[in-house]
């Protein structure tokens, strides 16, 4: 079956300098095994299917999957999968925002900006780090434990834990040990100096089955790590984060707070779009 589909790239205005979203726009009918499998094909670090909502406040589901799992929330297939809704004809129930249904409930996105934006949703887990936890991460950061000003809990459905160190340099020259992350998935972040373009400059770690990745731009560590640090005066609103310049990549994370929430945005830049036979 034909079936309407677009890679895209989220966060970032210029075509291929964010990071890249697979979409299949017509998700209906596809099996977790269908979806998983075509995921695994795309080989993207998420591929995202939509399908009607079973929440009737939502106006659409989305299934997001990696090359081997699902997710239950990732940030910019969030923001790219409201975009394609939005441009292959979907209607939102509401004529200010969308609302979004997928594995840790109900996302609001706000369509009253200049770009798409999505409410961070509450953290599944937060709190202190482990000292054996802090010394694993310093390990596979390969810097030393004092280096790292302040560390957290911040998991909104991958599962991350937020490093904070002292400079954007800092964070640029992490060249971490792969093998020493283990279950770990690591948000890391550093100021960049006062009257730059950029509040802060953010880097993913990651392991998935056995192998080892660092995401371009990540909106759901974003979220989390605004939560984080807003609340505790670190930093201030609204801001914008850098992410993906150790790969080459020029991504732009757009951070306000407003009537108690911290909304996550980013510019969407369609790549390829058709049809795929799934």
């Amino acid at each position: 079956m034909k079936r309407r589909f677009a890679q895209v790239d989220v966060f970032t205005a210029v075509p291929y300098k964010g990071n890249p979203l697979a979409v299949v726009i017509d998700g209906e009918g596809l099996t977790d095994e269908e979806m998983q499998q075509f995921a695994n094909w795309t080989n993207l670090s998420e591929t995202t299917f939509l399908v009607t909502p079973t929440d009737p406040e939502a106006d659409y589901l989305v299934r997001i999957f990696t090359p081997s799992r699902e997710l239950p929330f990732a940030g910019h297939p969030t923001l790219g999968s409201c975009s394609m809704w939005l441009s292959h004809g979907g209607s939102p129930k509401r004529s200010d925002e969308v609302v979004q249904q997928c594995g840790v409930g109900l996302v609001r996105l706000s369509l009253a900006g200049t770009r798409p934006a999505f409410a961070a949703p509450n953290l599944l887990r937060s709190g202190p780090v482990a000292d054996d936890d802090t010394t694993r991460i310093a390990a596979a950061l390969r810097i030393d434990e004092t280096a790292i000003v302040a560390k957290q809990w911040i998991d909104n459905g991958p599962g991350w834990v937020g490093v904070l160190l002292e400079s954007a340099d800092e964070v640029l020259a992490l060249e971490p040990d792969a093998a020493a992350f283990d279950d770990l998935k690591v948000g890391v972040a550093g100021a960049h100096p006062d009257g730059s373009n950029y509040a802060i400059e953010v880097r993913a770690f990651f392991p998935d089955v056995g192998s080892f990745a660092e995401d371009p731009v990540t909106g759901s560590l974003n979220a989390s790590l605004a939560q984080w640090l807003l609340a505790e005066g670190r930093i201030s609103s609204p801001y914008v984060a850098r992410q993906g310049t150790a790969l080459g990549r020029d991504g732009r994370v757009h951070i306000h707070e407003a009537d108690g929430e911290v909304w996550v945005g980013g510019d969407v830049v369609p790549c390829v779009t058709g049809t795929v036979d799934l």
